[in-house]
């Protein structure tokens, strides 16, 4: 039988599953990929009303306060010195559904939105500084390999591990997920960050690339697996339980945040490339600078209108804060805003989480289901009759990036040092101690021996021996060894085990 190939919902082939039309190899997406849309539109639309990914989490109100000055790097108005910001945080795990377990092996979503006096910022991060993969066309089909099967509707471990294993990209998150900060202890208990690269824009002009790495002042704190297998059965809202405890009990949780702000110019011949999310910017190389800390004080008075219906979407750049060359970042700008409008509706920024609370709304946006406001005549742009108008002059920014080249689906252009494999490597031999390793090692191994097909389980060696050989090695050696511990189980307890298979 001739092998199938993969095609858009009209039937249409399409050129590549992996790489977005860009402007080169490093320019923007073009808005012309009709196959990404269709992607990521349809995608947005495969649930109601739940969140997609993201769906069980919980939040609360705070403030982020100025603490140190980063205005000769960004002229953005909640980061100027002396600033107090009203703020919202929704926490998250990403593949379970709204009654999922909280502790369940999974990144944690780190969504924070800020009120400022020229609009809602949103950052919309992880505990994790990188990602599963660098390119939003594979997205969609990593979220769905990480969920449940059509024909039985469970999730599944070869599933999983077939998705990563033929994507390498993923390795450095995976050796996050499957450490011990796969499981934080509480939301208290772990990092934010933006793991995406932005661009700020001083008064002057100047534009500089930057990560975000909000820092827990509570301290890292995890669960092994077992603790966090037995804290699914016995509470599973546990983490939610917690921030809401700690809150109520006057102890507000706080994150330091701490930016790495990389010169223009230095991105071009950086070793790594800065713009793919799945790789980190070396702290030895730009160093963590002190800028402020967010504080949760405040509990929310009702869940769905405060959290479920939260908004939060990487397009809500204020000025100061641009995008950058991060295929990822780009196609979230799209993705987010459009997963808001299908899952609540077009005017969800008119609920009052989602409204500004520090700067005036003067938008030409009008009617659809649920609008309750509308701005009045003139409802069009250009006019002459004293509506808003943009003003260029005073929030035009500069060019955000030269991009030149072909259009075509293909990889970023490799720096010096990139590669899938070096910096999971360095993750596992220079930051993990013996006993994380250790525990990285019976984490994986657990996982892989649960449903894992033998072809795929192959892969996952090697995928692992690629990370490291000695931990793949042991890995190897640890599935065999199960494997082998079940073969030679009694043979009263192998016939107990088909006689329930038999039953069910």
């Amino acid at each position: 039988m001739a092998e199938s190939f993969t095609t858009n919902t009209a039937g249409i082939p399409v050129e590549s599953d992996d790489h977005s039309l860009t402007v080169g190899n490093d320019g923007p997406i073009l808005l012309q990929d009709a196959y990404l849309i269709e992607k990521m539109a349809q995608f947005n639309r495969e649930r109601v009303p739940e969140r997609q990914p993201h769906a069980k989490g919980a939040g609360a109100f705070g403030r982020f306060d100025v603490t140190h000055d980063v205005s000769a790097y960004t002229k953005a108005d909640l980061f100027q010195p002396g600033r107090s910001t009203e703020m919202l945080a929704r926490f998250s795990t990403v593949a379970g559904e709204r009654g999922s377990p909280d502790t369940w092996r999974d990144p944690r979503g780190f969504a924070l939105k800020f009120y400022t006096t020229q609009g809602n910022y949103d950052m919309v991060g992880n505990n994790t500084p990188v990602f599963f993969m660098r390119d939003p066309l594979k997205f969609q089909d990593f979220i769905r390999s990480q969920k449940r099967r059509a024909d039985n509707d469970m999730r599944d471990n070869d599933m999983q591990w077939d998705f990563w294993t033929l994507s390498p990209e993923s390795a450095h998150q995976v050796t996050w997920l499957l450490g011990d900060r796969g499981i934080p202890r509480t939301w208290r208990n772990m990092d934010g960050f933006s793991s995406h690269t932005y661009m700020w824009v001083n008064a002057d002009g100047e534009r500089f690339w930057v990560r975000y790495h909000f820092k827990t002042d509570q301290g890292i704190e995890f669960f092994t697996q077992a603790e966090a297998d037995q804290m699914a059965g016995s509470d599973g809202d546990y983490h939610r339980r917690d921030l809401w405890a700690a809150i109520e009990r006057g102890e507000n949780p706080s994150w330091s945040l701490k930016m790495q702000i990389m010169p223009f110019d230095e991105a071009k011949t950086y070793r790594f490339n800065p713009f793919d999310l799945t790789k980190v910017i070396s702290q030895k190389d730009y160093p963590l600078i002190d800028v402020g800390t967010m504080t949760l004080d405040r509990n929310p008075t009702d869940y769905h209108t405060e959290i479920e219906l939260a908004a939060f979407e990487v397009s809500n750049l204020v000025p100061g804060i641009g995008p950058s060359p991060d295929k990822m970042l780009l196609g979230r700008m799209f993705s987010y805003a459009d997963a808001h409008r299908a899952r609540i509706g077009a005017n969800y920024n008119e609920l009052p989480v989602n409204t500004p609370h520090a700067a005036p709304v003067h938008s030409y946006a009008k009617d659809g289901p649920m609008r309750h406001h509308n701005p009045g005549d003139p409802v069009y742009a250009p006019n002459s009759k004293d509506g808003p108008h943009a003003d260029t002059a005073r929030f035009g920014e500069p060019a955000g990036w030269h991009a030149d080249g072909d259009m075509q689906r293909a990889a970023y252009t490799l720096h010096a040092e990139d590669d899938d494999w070096g910096q999971p490597g360095t993750l596992v031999r220079d930051v993990m101690d013996d006993a994380a390793r250790d525990r990285l090692v019976d984490n994986i191994v657990t996982h892989l021996c649960n449903g894992v097909s033998e072809p795929v389980l192959q892969r996952a060696f090697d995928y692992m021996k690629h990370v490291d050989e000695n931990v793949g090695n042991r890995i190897q050696a640890g599935v065999r060894a199960r494997q082998g511990e079940r073969e030679q189980q009694p043979a009263d307890v192998t016939e107990a085990s088909r006689r329930v298979k038999a039953r069910a």
